[in-house]
């Protein structure tokens, strides 16, 4: 998506990057916690606190339970997040499911582990999940499938049947789902976040 969009002129929507400057607010308060000492190595999992937080936050939005310390790990950012999942689970000649358009981060993370991208379109122009081609798509080698909602670039969202769809698919099966719920709060016309 990038490469296409510095090929055409054209506006970049396949990543989440500002293309205005950073506020004096924020820039001065990344400081002021610098200064005193808070840009040091951290546990290997993340700040205790931090993870606590967001082990708060899965709770209160979505009313599920997880262990700060035993479900939660902070990576230096969302791309090395994709990259740590991928890797934690897939072998060379594992298959992996991604629906395009797609961000570009998640084909490349896939190959260097030796595994191979089964590219499924989103159908045009609602830019859904056709899962009657999940279902021809799934093989024995089929290890994930990734999800993305909002979905980057093209801002469409998962809805409850998709998940239930989702369920049939994958039920009595060993297949991982990574659920890149990055822009989760981007969402507008009323719909739901719906999170795996």
């Amino acid at each position: 998506m990038s490469q296409l969009a510095i090929e055409f002129n054209a506006i970049n929507l396949g990543q989440g990057f500002p293309d205005y400057h950073m506020s004096e607010e924020l820039i001065n308060l990344a400081n002021e916690h610098m200064k005193k000492g808070h840009n040091q190595y951290v546990h290997m999992n993340g700040l205790p606190a931090l993870r606590n937080a967001i082990a708060e936050k899965i709770q209160n939005l979505y009313q599920t339970n997880i262990s700060a310390q035993d479900e939660v790990t902070i990576t230096p950012g969302g791309t090395y997040a994709i990259y740590t999942a991928l890797t934690t689970v897939l072998q060379p000649g594992d298959e992996v499911i991604v629906f395009e358009p797609a961000y570009d981060s998640y084909i490349p993370n896939i190959e260097i582990n030796g595994a191979i991208p089964i590219l499924i379109p989103l159908t045009y122009p609602e830019y859904k999940i056709n899962w009657m081609l999940v279902k021809k798509n799934i093989s024995p080698k089929t290890k994930m499938i990734i999800l993305n909602s909002p979905h980057n670039p093209t801002g469409s969202v998962i809805s409850k049947e998709d998940i239930k769809e989702l369920h049939n698919v994958v039920k009595d099966t060993n297949i991982f789902i990574l659920s890149d719920e990055v822009y989760e709060h981007l969402i507008f016309d009323g719909i739901e976040h719906e999170s795996i």
